[in-house]
């Protein structure tokens, strides 16, 4: 049993683009700038990184609506505050992690 396979080709628009071309340009450099998501989604993992560099209070989590981690995450600093090395880790680590949680955020739509 042959299939035939059926490929057509839009015609090519003869129309030239529109707007000024320095407009175009700074209008494509943006879009390159931002991703493609917008001047919130570029900023956003920045946001929370910087939110999270506030010690103790795990802002970064909380601006990425990850509640529960950002108290468990406090409920744990109490021990490790004993131990300023093992807290260290942990401060460290929820700057990375608001960062990944951010960046991951702006691949899927808000819900």
């Amino acid at each position: 049993m042959e299939e035939e396979l059926v490929v057509q080709l839009s015609p090519e628009s003869t129309m030239e683009p529109k707007g000024f071309l320095p407009t175009r340009i700074a209008r494509e450099i943006w879009r390159e700038i931002t991703f493609g998501v917008g001047m919130w989604g570029a900023m956003r993992p920045l946001i929370a990184a910087l939110l999270a560099a506030v010690p103790f209070l795990f802002l970064g989590q909380h601006f990425n609506r990850q509640h529960q981690r950002a108290v468990d995450w406090s409920l744990l600093q109490i021990p490790l505050a004993l131990t300023i090395i093992l807290w260290l880790g942990l401060y460290l680590w929820s700057i990375f992690d608001a960062w990944r949680d951010a960046v991951a955020s702006m691949g899927q739509g808000q819900s």
